[in-house]
């Protein structure tokens, strides 16, 4: 049954008599963060303790051999060839003696694929740009890695690791990614699923643009297998697909990096995929896509895989543009758990707080926080999706009839949204759910927000709205296939004069301003 209700209803069958202070509690939200003290401007030199709701190592900073290899010498006059050789055997040569730093010195420089070694710290000086190839034979020959959450042999990166530990990337350069010339990703018309032969071992699913009239682009850094990574100070742009993805990754630490990716179709920032103990910290994406994203496997190649990501902080950074500033999803087989953003600002994304699976996709979110964020958007503040649409799924993103409930049933459950100002936005809480699949155990607390619009909910069970104010234009909730919606000492700035209260909503203590 669906609900649309006016919530000046409440004023008729509510009071708070007891409880003169209705809404959130100001003074822990005068000490949320602004875009001004977060993002990589303001990276500090240290790693700060990590506190968590979950046990995480403590990350440091890592070591490396006092071992420098300065390729200035090297790459005199350069500067119109590809370096791609170059900057490989230096770091293979440091690898096999026991590791150290390869140094890219100032200047313009083109260059094709590389691959980190263990023990390695490629650092891009500042004032040096590496410009990387936009010729597919400059990624060839096809390498293992992971598509769209998918298991293939394929270009996979512009700067690429498999296997490998400790391992590194620093400075104050900029790299630039290849979108542009050959470097350009297939059609989306269809699912990868139609592309890529799943009945096949990853081996032998080969997509290296040497056979077919499409490529699937490379990322721009994404290592793969790696223990010990380490991200630092650098600039990404003009990517031909995501930025910066670990992937089957432990104990990985990116701070201090900025992402330009804007414009450019599916150029996410930073993709955790299937990855485990993660700090990103003091980062500043501004991206086509989604800015900081968890993903681990897509339906049943996910699962056969079974690698969840687990255990990642995201603290004082700042999205801009953007689909999502914080995305879970489409892609979660493996599970996404134990995730914990905190103070950071979204500045500009269409939507703040997303969660995105699909009924084949499997797997889900669970053991989710977010605390101390900052919101001005343009759109939906707290969004579930977890249907998508016909054009990827087919008769799969029609709600009902319910479907049985298999191993590629996915599901989000208790997640904790907690002290969040919400500047601007057309929607503060919207979810989709899925019926035989209901969004379960959420509580958003201590909120202070503003838009256009209220909430919309769909198949969810067991939502708690405590201590928050909503101020917005619109007076209508909707409310189907839903249980257990509780609001609890929210205070309601809006216009309205229906009566109309819903069944199976609890207002407890709220009010009409």
């Amino acid at each position: 049954m669906r609900f649309l209700t006016s919530l000046i209803s409440i004023l008729f069958v509510l009071s708070c008599k007891n409880n003169p202070t209705i809404g959130p509690n100001k003074s822990l939200l005068k000490t949320i963060p602004t875009k001004e003290q977060v993002g990589y401007l303001v990276m500090p030199e240290n790693i700060a303790p990590v506190s968590a709701p979950f046990d995480m190592p403590v990350f440091k900073k890592p070591n490396f051999p006092n071992r420098d290899k300065n390729l200035n010498k090297a790459l005199e006059g350069k500067q119109e060839i590809l370096i791609t050789n170059i900057i490989q055997n230096a770091i293979d040569e440091l690898s096999k003696q026991g590791g150290g730093k390869v140094i890219i010195p100032q200047g313009n420089w083109k260059t094709g694929r590389i691959v980190l070694k263990s023990n390695v710290n490629l650092h891009i000086s500042e004032n040096a740009v590496l410009q990387f190839s936009t010729n597919v034979k400059d990624y060839q020959p096809a390498v293992f890695t992971r598509i769209e959450s998918l298991e293939v042999m394929s270009l996979a990166a512009c700067i690429y690791a498999n296997g490998q530990e400790n391992i590194a990337i620093t400075g104050k350069g900029k790299l630039i990614g290849p979108y542009a010339g050959e470097i350009k990703e297939r059609s989306y018309l269809e699912p990868i699923e139609t592309l890529v032969d799943l009945s096949k071992p990853s081996s032998e699913r080969i997509h290296d643009g040497s056979k077919e009239s499409w490529i699937f682009p490379p990322k721009f850094i994404s290592p793969i297998n790696c223990k010990n990574v380490y991200i630092e100070g650098v600039s990404l742009e003009n990517t031909a697909f995501w930025n910066i993805v670990p992937t089957y990754c432990e104990n990985v630490i990116i701070r201090g990096v900025y992402v330009n990716s804007y414009g450019i179709p599916r150029g996410d920032g930073i993709d955790v995929e299937s990855s485990k103990n993660v700090l990103i910290e003091y980062c500043t994406l501004n991206t086509g896509d989604d800015c900081f994203t968890m993903k681990s496997g897509r339906g049943e190649d996910g699962l056969k895989v079974n690698k969840p990501t687990e255990n990642v902080v995201v603290r004082y950074c700042l999205a801009q543009k953007g689909h999502g500033g914080i995305t879970c999803g489409s892609e979660t087989a493996g599970t996404i758990r134990n995730l914990y953003v905190h103070d950071c600002v979204f500045e500009g994304t269409v939507v703040g707080i997303r969660f995105k699976t699909r009924r084949p996709r499997g797997g889900g979110g669970e053991h989710l926080y977010y605390d101390r964020i900052r919101m001005n958007l343009e759109a939906t503040a707290i969004k579930w999706d977890m249907l998508g649409t016909p054009a990827y799924v087919g008769a799969l993103a029609e709600r009902l009839p319910a479907r049985k409930v298999t191993n590629l049933t996915p599901f989000f459950r208790d997640i904790s949204i907690t002290n969040i100002i919400i500047e601007n936005s057309t929607h503060f809480l919207k979810i989709y759910g899925i019926p035989e699949s209901p969004m379960k155990n959420l509580i958003i607390d201590n909120v202070d927000a503003k838009g256009t619009n209220l909430i919309t909910i769909r198949d969810a069970e067991n939502i708690q709205i405590n201590n928050a104010y909503i101020k917005t234009k619109d007076t209508t909730m909707e409310v189907m296939g839903s249980q257990n919606i509780q609001f609890n000492n929210v205070l309601f700035d809006v216009n309205g004069t229906e009566f109309n209260k819903p069944d199976k909503v609890l207002f407890n203590n709220c009010k009409i301003q």
